[in-house]
């Protein structure tokens, strides 16, 4: 009778000898030093400045500071839910977000897809300079140039529909005033991200498709967009987290007594109540309100983009 053979015995599994942190941060100490520069910056500038935020619990004094204002608890938030124009703004701040966000964020991504089939470099440099350009105009100045391109006494746009029409006294153009003239602004510098995206494409792709026959747009559908969906859901992830948060500058500049119907948000409310009447505490919960909703907006929408893309951004 054969005795059995021993079963063989499995090889053990090699160790992997993992450096320490201390070993780690000593062998490139020079990039850590470099690190501590910003994370300096960030301590000082964005987290020790979230020590005040105890003044929206507090009836904020300047002269007693803030252990020596009263704390009052949740008396602010709740004279904000219960101001007259509290509905008003949130209605005015989400609309006029969302209607950005339908409008302006594909431009960016049509023009990189555009300017990515100019096979003329030197004209390609143009015209991306040419888009660059308005974002580099001031928005003290955009406003200015809007102010006289819809004025009812010669401006561009009522010589052209031969009217004359205050439109920054319509409530009813505010927002497509805004959202127009942030796409001009706004849709070149927006190209950047997804043109820097678009030229880590193997260029093997774009020739093994033409000998297959494909189309231009056949080739940006099988090759550009499923390169650039990551990218898209990263900046529609950034920009949903900023829902609550409409650019002050320029609503503040193009507001009018006339217009408030529709232009009365958020940010202009606090610096109304922050700095034109004083009201630190009043301001600081309206503001904290603002950031809580928007953090809330980004987990919930990073949450479903990782669901449905398989992207993440935190």
């Amino acid at each position: 009778m054969n005795t059995p053979q021993k079963a063989a015995k499995k090889p053990k599994p090699m160790r992997l000898h993992r450096k320490t942190l201390g070993q780690r941060i000593l062998e490139n100490w020079q990039l850590y030093l470099l690190l501590i520069i910003p994370v300096v910056i960030t301590i000082i500038y964005k987290y020790i400045p979230m020590y005040g935020i105890q003044i929206a619990f507090r009836d904020y004094k300047p002269a007693r500071g803030f252990f020596g204002s009263k704390w009052v608890g949740w008396y602010w938030f709740e004279r904000f839910f219960t101001a007259p124009t509290f509905r008003r703004m949130i209605v005015n701040t989400v609309k006029l977000s969302l209607y950005s966000l339908l409008w302006s964020f594909p431009v960016p991504i049509i023009l990189a897809l555009a300017i990515n089939q100019l096979r003329f470099k030197k004209y390609k440099r143009v015209v991306q300079t040419v888009l660059y350009a308005p974002h580099f105009i001031s928005i003290m100045v955009v406003c200015g140039m809007i102010r006289i391109f819809l004025s009812p006494y010669g401006g561009l746009i009522n010589l052209l529909i031969g009217k004359q029409v205050d439109f920054m006294t319509v409530p009813e153009a505010f927002r497509t005033i805004y959202i127009a003239s942030g796409i001009w602004q706004d849709a070149g510098w927006g190209t950047i991200i997804y043109l820097a995206t678009l030229s880590a494409v193997d260029p093997g792709l774009y020739e093994a498709a033409k000998i297959d026959g494909a189309s231009m747009f056949q080739r940006i559908r099988i090759i550009d967009i499923p390169e650039l969906v990551p990218m898209i859901v990263l900046q529609l992830i950034m920009a949903a987290s900023g829902l609550m948060s409409v650019g002050f500058e320029k609503v503040f500049l193009l507001q009018t007594q006339l217009n408030k119907a529709t232009s009365d948000v958020i940010a202009v409310y606090v610096y109304e109540q922050g700095i034109v009447d004083h009201a630190y505490s009043y301001s600081t919960a309206i503001g904290l309100f603002n950031t809580v909703i928007n953090i809330i907006l980004l987990i919930v929408v990073n949450k479903i983009a990782k669901k449905a893309a398989d992207v993440s951004f935190v």
